[in-house]
């Protein structure tokens, strides 16, 4: 049992965090503005504080003292002493328990109540009353960690961008209901790595497996007080603890086990990660970590009423990435994530809101600045959400290299086209070239634009070709949330139909849109479950649906209809993977002639004729060939992209060279079709709503 002193000794000011050495811990924590900094410690349930020491030392506004005879495990919290005056920022109070924003553990978890505010919730003086009611009660503690794993020969995969095939996945979601794990480890880190899961990834062929948010989070009350539950997890408490909820064992090996055996069946670990706002909302939300800290500093607020908060990010509060300790603390979080358990990436949520600067978003943004300088966060891939709810929030394409970026423009444009709509050619033309509209300046190369065709936010690709409509009414808001318009189409059912005809053309058309997906230039995505048609019954935004809606279902997966979809994305990923001609490296301008009458991309109709400036602004204009073309050992892959999006079927004159002896085919109205041989045949009927896919050798000239 450790004896606590009275006092304790001075520490260093680095690292951030509660660091133990073997003989006692250290703490130190940044304030800019704090009078006090008290470290509060519990015993192991939690519930009982047992002391309550002053830091002794600040050096460059980082609070620091020593604890001798400490040990991991041992159970803590800070309380800042300083000005309550939020007319100037400044919301100060030590009656609250703050979380150490360095915490790599917690105990426990937030009990909703008043408590939690730094002022009088019904207080007629709103935010500018002051509270006195001691919050450690429904409050989390911190818990000192220290890690010892063995990676063993645990190395980065460095999975060329080129071949990267990501798979975007909820940990819970997942394995909730698979019977292959036992059920205390179902829905967690330990099920992650189940070689059942593995098998299916491997049976897909994607490389990447990207997790929504890992990090703490909070349960919003509003949610609980409607009995629903946040699901995703976008409300981060800790940017360096795992969400406790995800562990089986509670012990952090257990994400690095799966993190190992995931590495070793090839594939790469991306984090979806929440930066640009936390869990303490806005200026009238609770104070359990940053805003008790130091309000002022860690939080963008109003310029000339400090008072507010600047919510460029919807959910109340903005994370201040311009001053240098929140960006430091930012940039240690993923360093630690890269260091500790061996990740190889991270997709940032609003990551337009980590580029602004009170002028706006700045692609010279120190955040942009620092990962791409840093030693260890330049080596991992760096995804960026190009948006937010602020001033000019749509910045698609103006992230500095060294950045990907997820593609909402594809999703829509080739929803838009295999729905049928008019004057779609230009802009499908476009996102399957890369989107180097885009894109293409700066050296910036075709996977830049991560394409995907559904994502956690929104419709699944099922309910893509099954709803016009959202149905979010689960979700308690009157349906009033969630997209609007989605470029959907149900094909003549609103919903679940028996009606064969109509699920034969949602059939095709989710295979189509597939087809150009895992065709363009590009990193493609993946929606975890659109492989097998998991469907949200037409909501689309099922943030707060824990259940059923949004977990897998593991028989819909081994199902002959699940399985045959599963197969028809394995084998065009496989196609990717084989033939260069699916995966270029650099962005085709159509400037090269590879073989007489042969350039590297080009577009044609269907009667094989490249189409005129007429032919483009034409908006009845339904069908498209795309041609692309790439050197290869033996002489030029040529692939052909033949697609109909009009209701009826076409005969489309292939484009010169035709003489392949045999290509690899694959059409989306038949999927059994694998290979042809040519014999000179110049003629391809493809099927309305249909994508056929053809690749072929031509000699060198």
């Amino acid at each position: 049992m450790t004896i606590i002193p009275d006092r304790l000794d001075a520490g260093l000011p680095y690292p951030l965090g509660a660091t133990f050495d073997g003989l006692g811990v250290n703490f130190a924590v940044f304030s800019a503005n704090a009078e006090r900094i008290q470290l509060c410690l519990f015993e192991q349930t939690g519930r009982r504080e047992i002391a309550r020491i002053d830091l002794p030392q600040c050096t460059d506004e980082v609070w620091h003292g020593y604890l001798p005879g400490a040990y991991d495990g041992l159970l803590y919290g800070f309380r800042a002493h300083g000005p309550y005056a939020p007319q100037d920022g400044h919301r100060f109070n030590p009656n609250k328990l703050l979380l150490d924003p360095y915490a790599k553990g917690l105990a426990g978890a937030v009990r909703w109540t008043d408590a939690l505010f730094g002022y009088r919730v019904n207080s007629p003086r709103h935010d500018l009353s002051f509270d006195r009611r001691d919050s450690a009660p429904a409050m989390p503690k911190a818990v000192v960690v220290s890690s010892s794993f063995d990676w063993q020969d645990d190395k980065p995969l460095n999975t060329p961008w080129s071949d990267t095939v990501i798979y975007e996945v909820h940990v819970r979601g997942l394995t909730k209901l698979l019977s292959d794990v036992r059920p205390p480890e179902q829905g967690t880190f330990a099920a992650l790595a189940d070689p059942a899961v593995i098998q299916h990834f491997q049976r897909l062929g994607v490389t990447a497996v990207e997790l929504l948010p890992i990090h703490a989070y909070v349960q919003d009350r509003f949610l609980q007080e409607k009995g629903l539950t946040n699901y995703w997890g976008y409300n981060t408490q800790s940017f360096f603890a795992p969400e406790p909820r995800y562990m089986a064992s509670q012990d952090l090996n257990e994400l690095r086990l799966a993190i190992r055996r995931l590495h070793a069946a090839g594939l790469e670990v991306l984090l979806d990660v929440v930066y640009n706002h936390t869990a303490e909302g806005s200026e009238q939300g609770p104070t359990m970590s940053f805003r008790g800290l130091d309000h002022a500093s860690y939080y963008r607020l109003v310029e000339g009423q400090p008072r507010y908060c600047v919510n460029d990010t919807g959910t109340g509060n903005t994370l201040n990435t311009s001053h240098p300790r929140v960006l430091q603390m930012v940039a240690d979080s993923l360093r630690y994530w890269v260091e500790e358990f061996h990740v190889d990436g991270f997709r940032f949520d609003l990551g337009m809101t980590l580029g602004r600067s009170p002028g706006g978003f700045d692609p010279s943004h120190g955040f942009f600045q620092v990962l791409r300088q840093d030693p260890v966060l330049s080596k991992v891939k760096l995804i960026a959400e190009p948006w937010d709810v602020g001033p000019g929030g749509y910045q698609l394409g103006a992230f500095p290299p060294g950045f990907s970026e997820w593609n909402d423009k594809f999703r829509d444009g080739v929803r838009r086209y295999w729905r049928g709509d008019p004057g779609m050619r230009p802009e499908l033309a476009a996102r399957l070239a890369g989107s180097a509209d885009l894109f293409n300046r700066r050296k910036r190369r075709p996977w830049a634009s991560i394409n995907f065709l559904s994502s956690h936010d929104g419709f699944t690709l099922n309910d893509t070709v099954s709803y016009e409509h959202r149905h979010n009414e689960a979700n308690g808001e009157d349906n009033r949330d969630g997209h609007s318009e989605n470029y959907s189409d149900n094909w003549g059912v609103e919903g679940e139909t028996e009606d064969a005809g109509i699920q034969i053309v949602r059939d095709k058309v989710r295979r189509s849109m597939l087809v150009s997906l895992f065709t363009s230039l590009g990193a493609p995505m993946l929606l975890g479950g659109d492989e097998f048609g998991r469907t949200q019954k037409g909501n689309n935004n099922a943030y707060c649906q824990d259940d059923e809606l949004s977990w897998f279902d593991w028989d819909l997966i081994r199902s002959p209809e699940g399985g045959a979809l599963t197969d028809f994305i394995a084998r065009l990923i496989r196609l990717r993977r084989e033939h260069p001609v699916l995966a270029c490296k650099d962005f085709l301008h159509g400037d090269k002639e590879l073989i007489p009458g042969v350039r590297e991309i080009d577009w044609f109709d269907e009667r094989g004729a490249n189409l005129s400036p007429d032919d483009w602004r034409n908006p009845e204009g339904r069908a498209l060939v795309m041609r692309r073309a790439v050197r290869v050992p033996g002489g030029v892959q040529v692939a052909t992209l033949l697609m109909n999006g009009g209701g009826t079927p076409m005969s489309f004159r292939l484009p010169p060279p035709t003489d392949f002896k045999r290509v690899v085919m694959l059409d989306s109205a038949d999927p059994g079709v694998s290979e042809r041989d040519m014999q000179g045949d110049d003629v391809y009927e493809v099927q309305d709503r249909a994508a056929v896919l053809m690749i072929g050798l031509a000699k060198a000239s």
